[in-house]
């Protein structure tokens, strides 16, 4: 099994804005810290055998994962760990960062516009993105809800990704939790754009959102661009596994349901293929 959305950054990476409102909006016993051996347990527990891991980076936020740790994360764990790099377009010196991240083997790179408040339709990071492509590099974006104040929703809208995406056709990128709750639009922007995936990492925890995100993705027909993601630590990957697969015994009278099938694809499909990973 795949998880392409699982991080490692720990709380000393984290700026103490991100902290306190992180601790208001999330669960009580969400992990804040953890080993190599404690993700390796949780995602030995959901099956998953290959995970794409990263941190976070957004430097007005005070947020920093570095990549020295990154990468000694990803040599500790018995997990087959894909590194991607957390980047923030906003730094000066972001095109250096990147090219030590290609030196580094780093297969991707994870992009929080909402709390670095950049603009990814700027065309002043057209240089990055060619960058990326010419490497090929998957950049993820954090798209969609976030609880920090400071944070831009305006530049988390799944069709600020499609400007992107006209743009770089040839790069690919993955819209992380189906941009909830803007699911609707992600589905659009996945189905007209054939480099531009969606994981569905955390989509389960609202279901009433969930449900008819996975349901939309059904009659647009782009289930097969969708991707699994856990989203450690926020979640375990068998959290996510039994969360989607209660989401489709669901069955609302005079309404759609959800095909096993569907669920069934994002937890067995070879997601690293899809992704041109593998």
């Amino acid at each position: 099994m795949i998880d392409t959305h699982s991080h490692c950054h720990q709380s000393s990476h984290l700026g103490p804005a991100w902290q306190r409102d992180m601790a208001q909006a999330y669960k009580p016993d969400f992990e804040r810290d953890f080993t190599p051996q404690r993700y390796d347990e949780v995602m030995r527990e959901g099956g998953v055998t290959t995970a794409c891991v990263f941190g976070v980076r957004a430097t007005a936020a005070g947020i920093d994962t570095p990549l020295d740790y990154v990468e000694w994360f990803h040599h500790n764990t018995e997990t087959d760990t894909i590194p991607f790099m957390a980047l923030d377009l906003c730094d000066s010196d972001v095109m250096a960062q990147l090219e030590d991240g290609i030196r580094r083997g780093f297969r991707g790179v994870k992009l929080y516009p909402t709390s670095a408040l950049f603009d990814p339709r700027d065309e002043a990071h057209d240089s990055f993105y060619r960058r990326a492509t010419e490497a090929d590099l998957v950049l993820l974006w954090h798209q969609g809800a976030t609880p920090l104040p400071a944070a831009r929703l305006d530049v988390s809208q799944p069709l600020v990704i499609d400007e992107v995406a006209r743009r770089h056709p040839e790069m690919t990128q993955v819209i992380a939790h189906l941009a909830h709750p803007w699911q609707r639009e992600t589905m659009i922007v996945i189905r007209k754009n054939r480099k531009v995936y969606a994981d569905v990492s955390g989509v389960w925890s609202r279901p009433f959102d969930g449900f008819g995100a996975l349901v939309r993705a059904q009659e647009w027909s782009v289930v097969h661009k969708l991707v699994f993601g856990s989203d450690f630590p926020h979640w375990t990957p068998q959290q996510g596994i039994d969360g989607l697969r209660a989401l489709a015994q669901r069955r609302p009278v005079d309404l759609p349901h959800i095909d096993p099938g569907t669920i069934e694809h994002l937890i067995e499909s070879d997601h690293l293929a899809t992704l041109g990973l593998r």
